[in-house]
């Protein structure tokens, strides 16, 4: 069966039910992990077994249909680059990849799931193995949030911006001595996604950095600032209530 993938159809909302589910046991599980050091290894393998076999099974794919071509499959989008170098991550427990990853794996991987780059739909190879390699890059970064407890500093949005605008300049040579489109450098996709509102080529792309910033401060602000702020205030009245009995 060959259908086109319809944006927030039934099986794009199943999908990302999936990946909160995912999220909210990764959470959960958290405290448990922590205490176990062999559940806590077997977890982080799997999540490295599971990312190289994606991308292994897309490279196979890709070959086997006849779809392989230096100018498309390389993988040198965002989301292949991160989930890359989520596996060197989690494989060495890199504080500094994490402190990047958090932001360009999460921020990259989420708007792929909520805006697929997507030509097949469910249930097509490509469908489940588009969402489980994004899913994996965010849990690859949650993992080392939640269980291995690291933690990103306002700096580390700044080293995301530089690694984001270096990565951008070395693809973008590669797409013009290929004629190729990696990271959407050169123009939109061919399928609906969130670039379509940040006007032509190239405004677009200026407008991805200030969105990124943004996206990056939120996140920081939202995972630790303000739990940080939230526990303070908590233990400051529960010290005052002890005071006052």
């Amino acid at each position: 069966m060959s259908h086109s993938f319809v944006m927030f159809s039934g099986p794009h909302l199943a999908a990302l039910t999936v990946f909160v589910l995912a999220c909210i046991l990764m959470f959960l599980g958290r405290i448990r992990l922590q205490d176990s050091m062999p559940a806590r290894q077997m977890v982080r393998y799997l999540i490295i077994a599971c990312l190289i076999a994606s991308e292994i099974a897309l490279d196979i794919w890709n070959i086997t249909e006849g779809y392989w071509n230096i100018k498309s499959t390389l993988p040198l989008e965002l989301c292949s680059i991160t989930l890359l170098l989520s596996v060197v991550m989690l494989a060495v427990r890199s504080g500094f990849l994490y402190q990047i990853l958090f932001f360009a794996g999460i921020g990259g991987a989420l708007q792929a799931l909520i805006t697929p780059s997507l030509d097949f739909a469910y249930p097509h190879f490509r469908f489940f193995q588009f969402f489980a390699a994004h899913m994996l890059i965010i849990l690859a970064s949650l993992y080392m949030t939640w269980v291995e407890k690291l933690q990103p500093t306002w700096r580390s949005i700044g080293w995301t911006m530089i690694f984001l605008n270096v990565l951008a300049l070395g693809v973008g040579v590669i797409n013009w001595m290929l004629g190729s489109n990696y990271m959407f450098l050169m123009h939109k996709p061919p399928t609906a996604s969130i670039l379509d509102f940040l006007g032509p080529h190239p405004l677009y792309l200026l407008a991805e950095e200030g969105i990124a910033l943004l996206i990056f401060a939120l996140m920081q602000l939202l995972f630790f600032v303000l739990p940080a702020k939230i526990s303070k205030a908590s233990a400051a009245a529960k010290a005052r209530d002890k005071s006052v009995l």
